[in-house]
């Protein structure tokens, strides 16, 4: 592990670092904010993933969430959106594909395949790893996202029930095998076969899955992205049918950006803290 810079923040300490990745097959950067409590006992661990084009600095940066993290003595780590600087024709043609997008996905198809394996690295590589070097509690982990980190937030927790306490997400993309992201994305990593993309959407995880861990979700109503891309009606609906537990906030006046993620981090720190020091 090489450390890329550290800071104190809030009485903890924020570190960025980079590392080998061995499912990925190249090099990773993450960041991990380590509250004071941590000084004298492993501390629980909430795991955050961003959403298009961004890097694990976005949230460390702009969230405000280490001084939430610091007063109830938690840990935060948030990693890059996908492999970078592979050389892969179309890599950094878009902003919703390849370099930033890897959708927390294992891709499936040629070239990605060989090096955009993000589910498995968000899943059980980064945890183990960060298990080895910090003083975190596995057993208390949980999970949270924006956009298309709400995405990978939700259909993680979904996917592993009992590996994580907790779940949130901020304006997350439910349904993207009905979104133009989506396809783009779950096409080029995982090919023409619909059925496979089912195993990474949201809504149909509901009906297939017999994970019931509680979903909290803010959605700003003045979203950009918000009926094209994010569509939460789906997931309201998804929930109602199948009786599995949802609490969805909509705000009035509010946007797609991380002023509206500060605006509302408290909250979700406070949410994940009742689960994870229960």
């Amino acid at each position: 592990m090489e450390t890329l810079k550290k800071h104190r923040c809030f009485e903890g300490e924020l570190g960025f670092y980079k590392h080998d990745s061995k499912v990925n097959n190249a090099p990773m950067t993450f960041a991990v904010y380590m509250p004071p409590q941590a000084k004298k006992k492993r501390v629980p661990v909430l795991y955050y993933l961003s959403g298009l084009t961004c890097t694990e600095e976005n949230f460390m940066a702009k969230a405000g969430a280490q001084q939430y993290a610091a007063k109830h003595g938690i840990a935060l780590v948030s990693m890059d959106t996908s492999p970078r600087d592979l050389g892969f024709p179309g890599e950094d043609d878009s902003y919703d594909f390849g370099s930033g997008a890897g959708f927390y996905v294992n891709a499936t198809e040629q070239p990605w395949a060989k090096h955009y394996q993000m589910y498995d690295y968000v899943v059980d590589e980064l945890p183990a790893f960060i298990q080895q070097h910090f003083r975190v509690d596995s057993d208390r982990m949980g999970i949270f996202g924006h956009s298309m980190g709400g995405h990978g937030a939700l259909i993680i927790a979904l996917k592993n029930p009992g590996k994580y306490r907790s779940v949130s997400a901020f304006s997350p993309i439910v349904a993207p095998m009905h979104n133009d992201w989506g396809k783009k994305a779950f096409s080029g990593y995982l090919g023409s076969n619909e059925e496979t993309w089912k195993q990474y959407d949201t809504c149909e995880l509901i009906k297939q899955t017999n994970s019931n861990i509680p979903l909290f979700v803010d959605q700003g109503m003045s979203d950009e992205f918000l009926t094209d891309y994010l569509q939460p009606e789906r997931l309201q609906a998804v929930c109602q049918e199948q009786n599995h537990p949802l609490t969805m906030r909509k705000h009035d006046g509010y946007d797609h950006s991380y002023y509206f993620i500060s605006t509302f981090m408290e909250d979700h720190i406070d949410y994940h803290a009742d689960l994870l020091l229960a």
